[in-house]
């Protein structure tokens, strides 16, 4: 039997509408930065690609700085610190991407309705009012373990404490974008970042988007490409793929497909609800993106899930999985009040446009099976 993809928030399929643009741009010889007219063909090119991702987050082309990946876009965001009042946190619950870069890591706890704990908000307006400026916080739009949807307008605003004292915040959209309409609540972030893999486009592209009035310093020097603010040659290859997915995806949300993700997303949880009673949907109360579903089994370890769940034709994720594919309790679920054991004991079903009900009963009966092998070793 065929296997099922259940992993789209790691990676997403390409596209065909991707893969048309890529192919097309391989036949194109010019250099962007060339002023004759193959490179005048290929600038073209980047700056169509631009206006397809800025229409799909929001906001102007010239804003959109196309990198590498949402890795190097967050560390050009940390980079601007200095223009931030010097000082950058993160909240425990983000991606590593950002986490890595801070220097004090924002005292604010999430619930698992996706809320902050009250004495966490407190601590965290107390912080930044401590800070001799404005610091600057990386805040995601949409967590990628849980799905759950930030609510950062009752803490966030403006970019505010009580007291008045601003800050300015770095959102991680790449999650939301291509799933939901990109919105930015009651206030708008210095800076967000995403990445083209995420929405069906190919890997190895991201961008960020630089919503301050001044261009950031750059981290990459040299040619002066992205007008002067990221150099190298142009990967117009991916930028192509990087705007044609970007122009699909907005055409989905907009005709309504990941309503049709998330009644799949309930189907696959009632299943697995019905056959266990003591397993856990991180989330399931709150807004979650439409696809995600985090799966939490306490005592169950989620690396054996995903080994189980893998021979059985089914790819999924530990929830708590890291970039070198070793797993360890969830540092996500922790931050939510989870402890060690059920940390470590969520797998991530993140659900496609592909996907079908056959997929997500067949995934449910395949689990339902290991599971109840597993109440027996366990009893």
């Amino acid at each position: 039997m065929a296997r099922v993809y259940l992993d789209h928030n790691a990676t997403t399929p390409l596209r065909a509408e991707a893969r048309a643009a890529m192919v097309s741009a391989m036949d194109l010889v010019g250099n962007p930065s060339s002023v004759h007219a193959e490179g005048r063909a290929a600038k073209m090119l980047v700056e169509r690609a631009r206006g397809q991702v800025a229409e799909l987050v929001g906001c102007r082309p010239q804003q959109v700085i196309f990198t590498s990946s949402a890795t190097e876009a967050a560390a050009l965001a940390v980079a601007q610190k200095a223009r931030h009042g010097g000082v950058y946190a993160s909240l425990p619950t983000e991606h590593d991407c950002l986490s890595v870069w801070s220097e004090h890591e924002a005292a604010a706890l999430h619930r698992a309705d996706g809320t902050l704990f009250p004495d966490a908000v407190s601590s965290l307006f107390e912080w930044v009012d401590a800070c001799d400026a404005p610091p600057l916080i990386a805040w995601s739009a949409a967590n990628s373990e849980t799905g759950i949807m930030a609510r950062t307008s009752s803490v966030v605003g403006s970019g505010a404490t009580p007291n008045g004292k601003t800050f300015s915040v770095i959102c991680d959209i790449t999650q939301m974008a291509g799933k939901v309409p990109v919105a930015y609540e009651a206030f708008t972030p210095s800076y967000a970042i995403l990445s083209a893999h995420k929405i069906g486009g190919p890997k190895g592209i991201g961008a960020l988007i630089n919503f301050t009035a001044q261009d950031p310093d750059p981290i990459l020097r040299g040619g002066g490409q992205e007008m002067n603010r990221r150099s190298g040659t142009e990967n117009i290859v991916g930028m192509a793929g990087f705007g044609a997915a970007a122009q699909a995806a907005l055409r989905d949300v907009a005709a309504g497909k990941w309503d049709e993700v998330a009644q799949l997303r309930s189907i696959l949880e009632k299943a697995i609800a019905s056959v266990s009673d003591q397993t856990i949907f991180v989330g399931n109360e709150v807004n979650r993106l439409p696809n995600t579903s985090c799966i939490l089994t306490p005592g169950w370890k989620g690396e054996t899930q995903v080994m189980q769940m893998d021979l059985a034709g089914f790819a999924i994720s530990a929830g708590s999985a890291c970039s070198s594919g070793k797993v360890k309790a969830s540092k996500v679920l922790l931050a939510m009040g989870y402890d060690e054991i059920e940390a470590a004991s969520a797998v991530r079903v993140s659900l496609g446009l592909e996907t079908t009900e056959d997929d997500v009963l067949r995934f449910a009966d395949a689990w339902a099976a290991r599971f109840e092998k597993h109440q027996m070793r366990a009893a």
